[in-house]
């Protein structure tokens, strides 16, 4: 983690790298906010081909920088999901509700063009750590 002004940028270590010019998270005033985070392995740089698979690495991803910033997903308020197809929204929330804590944050889910990975997650959390 850098400090700049206010905030703190988060890098997470074991994290995908990004694939442009953004940070992993930036920490501001208590609240973590994480860029979206896709389904790549960072030990592969690959994406599982199964869409429940792409989700499930989706969220691990998301937890890795969450952990370098300070939080879980425990302490997630508020996420937002980006999925290729909305016919998968069922098997969506079915993959996300085993990945997910009680106390489960507010959330919205839109269709969208991504290339190459099926979803994408972002979040706000607290910081609690």
């Amino acid at each position: 983690m850098s400090e700049a002004g206010d905030r703190v940028i988060v890098e997470a270590p074991g994290g995908v790298p990004p694939v442009g010019p953004y940070s992993h998270a930036v920490v501001a005033n208590g609240f973590v906010f994480v860029s979206g985070q896709g389904p790549i392995d960072p030990a592969t740089g690959r994406a599982p081909s199964e869409f429940a698979e792409q989700v499930r690495q989706t969220m691990r991803n998301l937890a890795t920088v969450l952990d370098a910033a300070g939080s879980t997903l425990d302490d997630i308020v508020k996420m937002n999901c980006y999925l290729t197809d909305l016919t998968r929204f069922k098997e969506f929330n079915e993959v996300y509700r085993e990945s997910m804590p009680p106390g489960l944050p507010a959330r919205t889910t839109v269709a969208t063009g991504l290339l190459g990975i099926l979803v994408e997650i972002d979040c706000i959390a607290i910081q609690s750590r």
